[in-house]
């Protein structure tokens, strides 16, 4: 992602502001709201209200982008138990968006001593930006997801819950592959939970190649639920009958980087190769065969962070 990017904040339906990526082509969140996704897609699958009782929590988010998914984990953590210490890191390569994020004071309206707590993570100069407090005690790592998440696993850090918030599979393939989702299973402790707003088939087949069972996320927005994933299956919303099928598709071949350096296009290319030697189903027979049963298109335009399913 470019650093010199400008970003303008974007007004969404909850009241809440996001950013455009002319890079991507996308928003960073759904034009239905950006804080009702982060509370919907990502607190709220991770059952933090449910453990906020503990004295500790620790989350990993990943591409941390404005900071709206942390400042819904910690609203959601302090308004059930305001003595709960959070251990948390972050992953994002472009430190521009949460500095912008802060310039134009996106979160004047969180309950302190949030708003403090991202601006401290944002606006450090260089190297990893900390945040340290009687509450919270944080890290923000900037740069390569791939690289930078080895730092994490190198510290034996161990995530209640993580937050995969990635530019959409088609356009920044590099965090969905199999290669990096393994690693994020590094961080994520026996009863943790790992949410995502997507629900591609190749991403849900990438989770669970890494030895985690799936579930369903209602839809928030839009009529495409998101994905929770975890070690076990305890309390997971089962996928429907249509989801199921829909990873026996030639779509649910994932992405792959094996030494995780490739650029997105080889990642691309890598899958696509796989696809037209593949002998599944193809993707189009299962929209057509849905679609006949349920009398409208299914998976009918690529996915897009906060809008569609992919194919």
């Amino acid at each position: 992602m470019s650093e010199t990017e400008i970003f303008t904040p974007q007004l969404t339906g909850d009241g809440s502001f996001t950013f455009f990526s002319a890079e991507f082509g996308e928003a960073f969140h759904s034009h239905f709201g950006a804080r009702q996704e982060a509370r919907e897609k990502f607190a709220v699958p991770t059952q933090l209200a449910e453990k906020a009782s503990h004295p500790i929590l620790r989350i990993v988010d990943i591409c941390y982008g404005l900071g709206y998914n942390t400042a819904s984990a910690l609203e959601t953590i302090w308004a059930v138990n305001p003595k709960c210490r959070v251990e948390w890191v972050g992953l994002e390569f472009n430190a521009a968006v949460p500095q912008a994020a802060i310039a134009h004071h996106l979160f004047e309206s969180c309950r302190s001593p949030i708003p403090q707590i991202l601006a401290q993570l944002a606006t450090a100069q260089a190297g990893d930006r900390v945040a340290n407090g009687d509450k919270f005690q944080g890290k923000l790592l900037i740069g390569d997801a791939r690289q930078t998440i080895q730092k994490v696993i190198q510290s034996n850090f161990l995530a209640d819950a993580i937050f995969l918030d990635p530019f959409s599979p088609p356009n920044c393939p590099q965090l969905w592959t199999v290669e990096f989702l393994q690693f994020l299973t590094c961080c994520l402790k026996p009863t943790g939970r790992l949410a995502t707003y997507s629900c591609s088939a190749a991403v849900r087949t990438a989770l669970m190649a890494t030895g985690l069972q799936i579930g369903s996320t209602p839809p928030v927005g839009r009529r495409s639920p998101g994905t929770i994933a975890s070690f076990t299956t305890i309390d997971l919303p089962p996928l429907s009958p249509q989801e199921r099928e829909h990873l026996h598709t030639r779509a649910a071949i994932p992405y792959r980087d094996p030494q995780l350096l490739d650029t997105a296009e080889a990642i691309r290319q890598r899958r696509q190769t796989e696809q037209e030697a593949s002998t599944l189903e193809p993707t189009s027979r299962w929209k057509k065969r849905w679609a006949s049963l349920t009398k409208k298109p299914i998976g009918d335009r690529p996915e897009v962070k906060g809008r569609s399913e992919e194919g």
